[in-house]
Protein backbone atom coordinates (compact mmCIF):
# COMPACT_ATOMS: atom_id res chain seq x y z
CA UNK A 1 0.00 0.00 0.00
CA UNK A 2 1.02 3.81 -0.52
CA UNK A 3 1.09 6.04 2.26
CA UNK A 4 -1.80 7.86 1.01
CA UNK A 5 -3.61 4.96 0.96
CA UNK A 6 -2.92 4.22 4.56
CA UNK A 7 -3.17 7.53 5.67
CA UNK A 8 -7.21 7.87 4.09
CA UNK A 9 -8.10 4.01 5.96
CA UNK A 10 -6.58 5.86 9.27
CA UNK A 11 -9.31 8.62 8.43
CA UNK A 12 -11.78 6.54 6.88
CA UNK A 13 -11.68 3.45 10.29
CA UNK A 14 -11.99 6.45 12.57
CA UNK A 15 -14.79 7.94 11.13
CA UNK A 16 -16.19 3.91 11.04
CA UNK A 17 -15.63 3.65 14.68
CA UNK A 18 -16.83 6.75 15.71
CA UNK A 19 -20.47 5.95 13.55
CA UNK A 20 -20.39 2.14 15.17
CA UNK A 21 -20.45 3.74 19.21
CA UNK A 22 -23.02 6.51 17.96
CA UNK A 23 -25.02 3.32 17.08
CA UNK A 24 -24.26 1.27 20.42
CA UNK A 25 -21.70 -1.31 18.78
CA UNK A 26 -18.43 -0.53 21.24
CA UNK A 27 -16.93 -4.09 20.27
CA UNK A 28 -16.58 -3.14 16.38
CA UNK A 29 -15.85 0.90 17.21
CA UNK A 30 -13.12 -0.33 19.65
CA UNK A 31 -11.85 -2.47 16.42
CA UNK A 32 -12.11 0.17 13.82
CA UNK A 33 -10.19 2.58 16.56
CA UNK A 34 -7.61 0.10 16.51
CA UNK A 35 -7.23 -0.36 12.55
CA UNK A 36 -7.20 4.06 12.73
CA UNK A 37 -4.25 3.78 14.76
CA UNK A 38 -2.28 1.21 12.95
CA UNK A 39 -2.75 2.48 9.69
CA UNK A 40 -1.76 5.79 10.43
CA UNK A 41 0.89 4.13 11.87
CA UNK A 42 2.13 2.41 8.84
CA UNK A 43 1.68 5.36 6.89
CA UNK A 44 4.40 7.01 8.70
CA UNK A 45 6.19 3.94 8.49
CA UNK A 46 6.27 3.20 4.91
CA UNK A 47 6.97 7.39 4.34
CA UNK A 48 10.39 6.63 6.72
CA UNK A 49 11.45 3.13 4.92
CA UNK A 50 10.54 1.25 8.46
CA UNK A 51 9.29 -2.03 8.95
CA UNK A 52 5.55 -2.82 9.83
CA UNK A 53 4.32 -5.98 8.93
CA UNK A 54 3.86 -7.08 12.08
CA UNK A 55 3.06 -5.63 16.18
CA UNK A 56 6.86 -5.55 17.39
CA UNK A 57 7.50 -3.58 14.07
CA UNK A 58 4.81 -1.41 14.92
CA UNK A 59 5.37 -1.03 18.85
CA UNK A 60 9.45 -0.13 17.63
CA UNK A 61 8.30 2.40 15.20
CA UNK A 62 6.32 4.02 18.09
CA UNK A 63 9.35 3.68 20.34
CA UNK A 64 11.53 5.51 17.31
CA UNK A 65 9.02 8.17 17.30
CA UNK A 66 8.84 9.20 20.75
CA UNK A 67 12.87 9.38 20.85
CA UNK A 68 12.69 11.35 17.50
CA UNK A 69 10.18 13.94 18.76
CA UNK A 70 10.60 13.84 22.50
CA UNK A 71 6.66 13.45 22.65
CA UNK A 72 5.98 11.67 25.62
CA UNK A 73 2.44 11.51 24.16
CA UNK A 74 2.88 9.36 21.44
CA UNK A 75 3.44 5.42 23.45
CA UNK A 76 0.38 6.05 25.64
CA UNK A 77 -1.96 6.89 22.87
CA UNK A 78 -0.87 4.12 21.53
CA UNK A 79 -1.25 1.88 24.09
CA UNK A 80 -5.02 3.77 24.29
CA UNK A 81 -5.31 2.21 21.06
CA UNK A 82 -4.16 -1.30 22.21
CA UNK A 83 -6.42 -1.22 24.77
CA UNK A 84 -9.43 -0.86 22.20
CA UNK A 85 -8.14 -3.93 20.48
CA UNK A 86 -7.97 -5.78 23.16
CA UNK A 87 -11.08 -4.77 23.85
CA UNK A 88 -12.14 -6.19 20.50
CA UNK A 89 -11.26 -9.55 21.82
CA UNK A 90 -12.68 -9.05 25.30
CA UNK A 91 -15.89 -6.50 24.88
CA UNK A 92 -15.54 -5.64 28.38
CA UNK A 93 -15.20 -1.63 28.56
CA UNK A 94 -17.56 0.33 29.09
CA UNK A 95 -18.63 2.62 25.87
CA UNK A 96 -17.69 5.65 27.79
CA UNK A 97 -14.10 3.79 27.78
CA UNK A 98 -14.45 3.23 23.83
CA UNK A 99 -15.18 7.03 23.51
CA UNK A 100 -11.97 7.74 25.10
CA UNK A 101 -9.68 6.10 23.39
CA UNK A 102 -11.23 6.89 19.92
CA UNK A 103 -10.48 10.58 21.15
CA UNK A 104 -6.69 9.60 21.93
CA UNK A 105 -6.42 7.67 18.49
CA UNK A 106 -7.62 11.12 16.87
CA UNK A 107 -4.70 12.47 19.07
CA UNK A 108 -2.61 10.04 17.77
CA UNK A 109 -3.54 10.78 14.12
CA UNK A 110 -3.20 14.18 14.55
CA UNK A 111 0.21 13.92 15.78
CA UNK A 112 1.69 11.56 13.45
CA UNK A 113 -0.18 13.58 10.78
CA UNK A 114 1.89 16.75 12.09
CA UNK A 115 4.94 14.30 11.33
CA UNK A 116 4.53 14.19 7.62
Amino acid sequence: MTTQTYHDAALHLLGQAESELKVGDARQASEKGWGAATQILKAICERRGWHHRNYKALARAVKRLEEETSDQEIRPLFRSANLLHVNFYEDAEEPQIVADGLRDVRRFIDKLDALS
